[in-house]
């Protein structure tokens, strides 16, 4: 099956900088496929980003989507091919949650940007993948912040692509909430194919979800594949730098931290 995205030995330096970002790092997904990428603050995973999104070339290595490299891509051609849902990002007008999932269309509106019959119903779709129907006349700002991360996948979804990329999609959610996007996630990789890149800093929920781990520290890529085999006590404790006992639940890895042990007084 050929690859959505493929990193091949991809290392990268930011200009001025006094060490690389990324060293040999390779990465592939493939429709039906759901891969997460974990490690810890300045690890890289934004960079891989970057990279797998073409907004910088690597140094070494190659970045391709869809068998082209990833930073020829027009934007607007790529936009068809990849939905992103980036960690932040600011409403700086009023809108509707129709008209904000509506931009998700622009790759595909004419040069004059009219909207069609096909991208209302590419709307009402992606909305009610996302269980987001019932939203769509709301307002922004009347969202809790579980239905928001909803509205915002469906925006992504609304593109039509066949990968779609998330950056900390859980982050600042309850529990209830942060399942319920990594449900939904896994359900469009199971009901409409879609291959998925997901950066997280939820080793559980990334064992309990994905398909296949990626785990980076300082740049380099520490264990890759399927949870069981990356997130191991041994490697958890050295990346992280912190006591953990592991568990097993549903046949994956699960963390548990561990208060540190501090040496006893004289």
């Amino acid at each position: 099956m050929t690859p959505l995205l493929q990193l091949s030995d991809v290392c990268y330096r930011y200009p001025g900088a006094d060490r690389d970002a990324l060293i040999g790092v390779s990465l592939s997904v493939g429709p039906r496929e759901f891969h997460a990428v974990l490690g810890p603050n300045g690890s890289g995973k934004t960079t891989l980003v970057r990279i797998a999104l073409g907004a910088v070339s690597p140094l070494v290595g190659r970045a391709d989507v869809d068998r082209r490299s990833a930073s020829t891509w027009p934007r607007q051609d790529l936009a068809k091919i990849v939905g992103v849902v980036p960690q932040r990002e600011d409403n700086l007008f009023p809108q509707r949650v129709r008209e904000t999932v509506l931009l998700g269309r622009y790759p595909h509106l004419s040069l004059w940007g009219r909207e069609r019959a096909a991208d209302h119903d590419a709307v009402d779709r992606a909305l009610a993948a996302c269980d987001a129907l019932h939203l769509a006349d709301r307002w922004l700002w009347t969202l809790s912040g579980g239905e928001y991360q909803r509205v915002r996948v469906a925006r992504a979804l609304a593109q039509e692509p066949k990968l779609l990329v998330l950056d900390e999609p859980g982050m600042s959610l309850d529990l209830k909430h942060e399942m319920g996007v990594f449900e939904l996630v896994l359900g469009l990789v199971h009901e409409q194919g879609l291959g998925v890149l997901m950066i997280t800093h939820d080793l559980n929920l990334a064992a309990r979800f994905a398909d296949s781990l990626l785990l980076l520290e300082g740049g380099r890529p520490v264990a890759a594949g399927a949870p069981n085999d990356v997130l191991t006590q041994e490697t958890v404790e050295k990346v992280f730098s912190w006591p953990v006992a592991m568990q097993t639940v549903d046949g994956r890895p699960q963390m548990v931290p561990l208060r540190q042990r501090k040496e006893s007084r004289a």
